[in-house]
Order: structure tokens, then sequence, then C-alpha cells
């Protein structure tokens, strides 16, 4: 069975199930009681729900009746925990076939909030800190008189004290006073702070293939600060992002297990199995898209996008340091490669990456033909999770084959050519987008430069400039409808046609690209329909992401793109696509089936495109 006929049997059988569901929950949508002498459209809403919905009407006045006391306290309970706390709700029957139970309210005057007060038990803390705490709470006077408002200050009360050191801080039973004569809402909190806490050494509690000291060089704290919980969560989270355990939870130890006033801080990691095997397809009509197979580095994964398959062996912890070593083996219809990689988080610092790889590849393109082999090394430093730049360096080793006759000006270019290739990479990366596989909120920046040096049987020194952004803007409550777009931009600065090889030059196309058009297929071609590639490139996507239901979602987009000879490319005849697509939410991340069909046509050019891969499109 075809992965196009098995996709639309699933999604025909979720259609079905959701129509099923959608028609048992409007017969099911019976209200528990009807409820009367609410005008407030917000509060109304919050008393339906509170009081629920049934499946069967009263079976007669006496099982009406006790469904609508039942309502009744539901709605009492609601309404002071609103601030009401005068309301009433009177319980009832209507007459007739059946009987229907109702609930005739009287909300009252919403109480207000008249300040509220700390009360120390135990002792109060520093001068500093009761300000902080006390500063923490947050609630103005004449605020409606909320319950939820008045326990989430008790918290950011003992949050405040943590911040400040006081780990122990514990709450005790609270006094609220309601004033029904002033309508308002006296909250006095008991706060038992305890005693400042300092940080003692890490203590790993769990056996397993991991160092202690590079694990207690990861702490973003030294031996004798206060207790931070912004910081122990920060230890934490950086276990956690190595991606080399099942679970990894850091914390306090005991109080009694203070020592010489420090308290350790227990660290408890499980190992997840030593290494594991993967596997990915991904399939398009088109040979693959507009990326640098061999001049991102032989030792780095591409984005390579054409029909084929992949596996990767990946070896987990081998240097108690959370690395990985990661064997990885791509047989592509224009790429086979075989390609080791070394990371080493946290190297030498926190939040720093240390990526060593080398790799053996073959590239079979329609600009060209190459093969070789290149070693790369690079360090990746982080600001935050999604923020970082990278500094490398790369050599490479390769035979080219220029598959090109001649140019539109009769200069003979078909030749091979060996070259030795070393190069320099700077790149920064900020992504504030929501989430890496289906963003509707946020942008992306990236921006790449790399100095290269090409020696053998041609000599060239130039400078290759990238940069993307892209945006994502939602639209209604629940960003059902989503517009994106992406800009690119990419200069070789320092080189020209023909002397910058044919494999690191830009070229456009492709399910990465400009979809609609085959691999490489946008920009000046010579006499014999061969991609030339270019010196300059630019792209731009705009999508329109509309979801359907919670899984299924469709997709209306248009791209375009433009490739030069020289710093800046013409858009004399620019490759546009245009098409739809189909999202299937699979958990992690969306399936994209896209089908396109390019506007502005060379020879050659096929009429429609078909994409399929994970993720959106950028």
């Amino acid at each position: 069975m075809s992965p196009s006929v098995r996709n639309f049997r699933q999604l025909s059988v979720v259609t079905v199930a959701m129509l099923c569901l959608g028609g048992s929950a409007a017969l099911a949508a019976t209200p528990q009681s009807a409820i009367e002498g609410v005008i407030d459209n917000a509060l109304r809403e919050e008393i339906e729900q509170a009081i629920g919905e049934t499946k069967t009407p009263p079976q007669n006045a006496l099982d009406a009746r006790r469904r609508a006391r039942d309502a009744a306290t539901d709605v009492i309970e609601l309404l002071r925990s609103e601030g009401y706390y005068a309301g009433a709700a009177d319980p009832d029957v209507l007459p007739g076939e059946p009987p229907r139970a109702v609930v005739r309210i009287a909300p009252g005057t919403r109480f207000h909030l008249s300040g509220a007060t700390v009360q120390w038990v135990g002792g109060a803390p520093d001068a500093a800190s009761a300000a902080a705490a006390t500063g923490a709470l947050h609630i103005p006077a004449g605020a409606p008189g909320r319950a939820a408002d008045v326990l989430a200050a008790e918290g950011r009360v003992v949050a405040a004290l943590q911040k400040q050191g006081y780990a122990d801080a514990e709450t005790r039973p609270r006094e609220v006073v309601v004033d029904y004569a002033q309508d308002s809402v006296t909250p006095t909190y008991r706060i038992a702070p305890g005693e400042r806490v300092r940080l003692g050494a890490i203590v790993v509690k769990s056996k397993g293939r991991s160092r202690v000291r590079w694990l207690r060089s990861l702490a973003p704290w030294k031996p004798g600060d206060l207790y931070d919980p912004v910081k122990v969560a920060k230890l934490e989270q950086r276990l956690v992002d190595t991606g080399v355990y099942n679970s990894a939870t850091v914390a306090l130890a005991p109080k009694d297990e203070e020592t010489a006033g420090r308290r350790p801080v227990i660290v408890t990691l499980v190992d997840r199995p030593p290494h594991t095997i993967e596997a990915g397809a991904t399939y398009s009509t088109s040979q693959g898209s507009a990326v640098d197979p061999i001049g991102q580095g032989l030792g780095a994964d591409s984005n390579l996008q054409g029909s084929g398959a992949d596996a990767r062996f990946i070896l987990y912890n081998r240097l108690g340091v959370a690395d990985t070593l990661t064997t990885t083996l791509h047989l592509y219809d224009i790429q086979q490669k075989l390609a080791v990689e070394e990371v080493l988080p946290d190297w030498r610092r926190p939040d720093q990456i240390l990526r060593v790889g080398g790799a053996i590849a073959r590239d079979l393109t329609p600009a060209y033909d190459d093969q070789g082999v290149g070693v790369r090394l690079e360090v990746e430093r982080h600001f935050t999770k999604t923020t970082f730049v990278t500094v490398g360096a790369a050599a490479e080793y390769v035979s080219t084959l220029d598959k090109s006759a001649v140019n539109a000006d009769g200069q003979p270019l078909g030749k091979a050519i060996t070259i030795f290739v070393p190069s320099l990479l700077g790149a920064v990366a900020l992504d504030r987008s929501n989430s890496v596989l289906d963003p509707t909120r946020g942008w992306r920046v990236e921006a790449r430069a790399e100095p290269t040096l090409v020696t053998g049987d041609r000599n060239l020194a130039f400078v290759k400039l990238q940069t993307q952004v892209s945006g994502y803007l939602p639209f209604g409550p629940d960003a059902r409808t989503v517009l994106a777009g992406r800009l690119k931009l990419g200069e070789i600065a320092g080189g020209s046609i023909p002397d910058v090889p044919v494999d690191r030059r830009f070229y456009a196309g492709g399910g990465g690209s400009v979809r609609g058009y085959g691999y490489q297929q946008v920009g000046p071609r010579l006499s014999n329909n061969t991609p030339e590639g270019g010196t300059s490139l630019a792209e731009a996507s705009v999508e329109v992401r509309q979801k359907l239901t919670r899984q299924l979602g469709v997709v209306a987009f248009a791209d375009v793109g433009a490739v030069g000879v020289g710093p800046a490319p013409g858009f004399n005849h620019p490759g546009v696509g245009v098409g739809l697509g189909l999202r299937y939410d699979l958990g992690f991340g969306p399936f994209r089936l896209d089908v396109a069909t390019p506007l502005t046509t060379q020879k050659g050019d096929s009429r429609i495109q078909v994409y399929i891969s994970i993720g959106q499109s950028f």
C-alpha cells in the first residue's frame, strides 16, 4: 500500500471518529439544572461548567429536586470562590414531562479585598527578605475577593522567601476575615520562614556512567552561596537537556543532613540505554531541497529532503560527560553519506557545546557530481536554549565533476576538478518561536558567514554569507489560523562564476526552498538545461495555516526565489510556486504533505511536485 493511500485511510478513520464523537457530545449536552437570575455572561459560563451536564433527564420530580439541590450546592461554592459571599441559590423544580431542575440565583454584591498582612511564625526573616516577601503579595485594595487570588498571593510570599535563601519557608493556617457589613475580604497570612540555607557540595546518590567532577562543574553556584531555587532548577535543566538520561532530578537535601552550615544538593540520575538505533525516510517528487550537501561541511548533517532513507547508531555517555557519538548513514537519491560526530555538551563551561565530526560523501545532483572526505570542529555557545553563537572550522578534499557544457556566453565550464577546501564558520541563531516543529507565534533569525579557501586545480578565496528570517502571527484565541512568512538572502563575496566551484554555489528549488520546482531548478541554466548556480540568492515564502480539528489542518502557500551570478539576484525570471498542503498532528510534530505547481516554467519543469516530511516547511 502506498504512503498516500495509508495516510488517506488513517485520516478518514479520524474524521469519521470525530463526527461520531461530535454527535455523541450533542446528544449529551443536557444541563444538570437550568439556572435563572444571572446576567453576567462570564459568571454564567462558570456556573454552567460548575453544575455540569447529564446524559439523561430526571426520572421524576424527586430526582429533579435532588439534582437542583446538588446544583445549588455547587453554585454556592462557586459564588464564594469568586467573591460573592452573600450570594444565594434556591433549588426548585419546573413542572412538565419530564420535570426540570432549576436553580434561581441571586449573586449579590461582589466582595472586595481590603488589604492583606503577613504574620511571621517562629521569627521574622531579615528586613530585606521580609520586604521582598510582602511586596510579592500583589493584592491591591478594591480588587475582587476571589479565593484563587488569595491562595496565589500566599504562594508568591513563600516563593519570594525561598528566592532570598529561606529554603524551608512554610505556610501556617491563614486567617481570612469576611466583613458582610463592608463587603470586604481581609486575608492574614501566617508564614514560618525558617533559617537561611547555604548550598553545599553536590552529592550523587545514583550509580551511573557520569563523572561526579563533571556534574559539579555544571552547578551555577559555588559552595557557600545562598540557596536559590532558580539555580537548583537550572542544574536540573542542564542535565535534562543533554538527552543522555531517562530522568534527572536535583533537590536540596533534608535539613538534618546540613553540615557546617551548608546543605548538600542531591542529584539523582537514571541513565538511558547505552545506545539506540534510529531510522527514517522521506519522499518528494523532486530530488531534494536547496542545500549545500558538501559545502556545509562533510561532517555535518545537511538539510537534505530528497527521497531516500537514513539510519543512526548513537552511543550515550561513553566518556561520562553526557557525550553522544553518532554514526549516520544517508542513502538518498542525490546523496550517499557516512558520517561520524562526537558531541560534548557543557564543554569546558556550562551551556557550551563541542562538535567534532567527519564524513565520506557522494552527491549526484542535476548541476554536478562530487565525492570526497571532510572533517569539522564547531563550538556552540548558548545564551538561552534557542539563542546561540557558533564558531568552527572545516577541511574537505573533494573531487567534483561539473556537468555543464557552456553558459549563455558560450564559455566552456564542463570539467572535473580536485580541490582542497579549508573554511571557517561563524553563525548566530535566535529562536523566539513557541515550537521547533510546529510554531504558531514568534520569530526566528539565523545568519552564517563562511570564509573559504579553495586550492588545488582551482585557487580562490571568498566568503559565503547567508541569513534567514521567519515569523509566525496567530489569529484567534486558540491560534487556529497562523500567518507564517520566511525570507532568505545569500551572497558569495569575492567569488564569481565560473571560478566558484559548482558545489559551493547557491541553488534554489525544492521542498525546503521554492516548492513547485525540482531540486536546483530555479535560477540560470546552461544551454543544455543544466542548473548553473549563482553567487547570490533570494527566497521568500508565505503560508496560511488553518486548523480544522485538533489534529488535522490545511495550508495554502506561495514561494518565490531567484539566483543570480552577480552580487544581487535579478528578478527578471524568478521561480514562483503555489500550492496546498495537509498537516496531521502526530503528537510530537505535524506530518506534512505539500502539493505545488510552478507559475513560471522553463524547459523540463514538471507541472506538479509533491513533498512529504515531518514538521512545518519553516
